[in-house]
Order: C-alpha cells, then sequence, then structure tokens
C-alpha cells in the first residue's frame, strides 16, 4: 500500500518527536511533551521498548513502539500470554492524517510483530475514538474497557 520504514528511533529524534506531540492532532491523548520524551529517554537507556520512527519514501511521520505487555506492570494485560506484545503509536505530521496511512503503517507493524509473538494488544482511551478506527482498520478487535494501573479506562485491543 504505501512505501514505509521502520528505523530505529534516536535522541536525535527527540526534538520532531517533541514537535509532533504539539500538534493540535494530538488533543492531549498523551503527556505534555516533554515529560513524554524524558520517559521515553528513560526507556531509549533501559532497552526494554523497541522504540521506531515511521517514514514514508524517507519522510518520517509516525512513532511507534513496542515492548512485552507484562513488562511494565499494566493490569489490564493480566492474563494474557506472558509473551503477549504490547504497543503503542501515534501518528505525529498532520500532512498524513485522514489517507489511511495510520492504519497502514500500524497493520504493517503488528504483521511483523505477529510472526514472533502470540497476541499483539494495545490500549487507547476509550475517547479516542480516531485511534481506536485506525487500529480496528489495522486488524484489532476490541475487548474489554478496563482499569489502567493509574486508575483511568483504557480500551483493551487485540491482534491475533
Amino acid at each position: 500500500m504505501f512505501d514505509l520504514t521502520f528505523r530505529p528511533m534516536t535522541r536525535t529524534d527527540l526534538p520532531m518527536f517533541r514537535r509532533w506531540l504539539d500538534q493540535p492532532h494530538m488533543g492531549g491523548w498523551w503527556g505534555d511533551s516533554g515529560t513524554e520524551a524524558r520517559l521515553v529517554e528513560q526507556d531509549m537507556d533501559k532497552g526494554v521498548v523497541d522504540m521506531r520512527v515511521v517514514e514514508h519514501d524517507g519522510d518520517p511521520f509516525a512513532f511507534i513502539q513496542d515492548y512485552n505487555a507484562h513488562a511494565f506492570g499494566a493490569p489490564h494485560y493480566k492474563g494474557f500470554d506472558k509473551d503477549a506484545r504490547a504497543i503503542d503509536t501515534f501518528l505525529g505530521d498532520p500532512a498524513y492524517l485522514g489517507q489511511g496511512y495510520g492504519a497502514g503503517y500500524i497493520a504493517a507493524r503488528v504483521a511483523d510483530l505477529r510472526s514472533s509473538y502470540p497476541v499483539i494488544l494495545t490500549d487507547p482511551d476509550p475517547a479516542n475514538t480516531r485511534a481506536i478506527a485506525a487500529y480496528r482498520r489495522a486488524g484489532f478487535t476490541r475487548g474489554p474497557v478496563a482499569p489502567a494501573e493509574d486508575g483511568r479506562p483504557v480500551q483493551v485491543m487485540t491482534y491475533h
């Protein structure tokens, strides 16, 4: 569908990552850009999260990360296979909105992950209808709405 590349995210990508988080279409679904950049940097140092910048024809437009679903104690992932993988992602460049890129890159990445892991999980805010629609177009199915570790509700979604 699209010519996509998933390259490892590096510290040199952090200014772009912050700019993306500050875009109006992000609508507060992620934390403030400074805090999120610090958290990403900490995860880079730990090495338990695989962070990628998604590019189309060399143009970066999205962020996606994956990790063992049980690595951070998320209660809503309890009961899933011990090797389940979780993803978090956002499309940062507004020029790519509304053209199918979101579902396209998610589908491409999870198909690759699925070849190595029994199930892929994600947990958007139940009110984030744009993200939920993209995940569904990428092949995810809705599970229950459940409380996350901080008590806020999340929409558990699975890709088998």
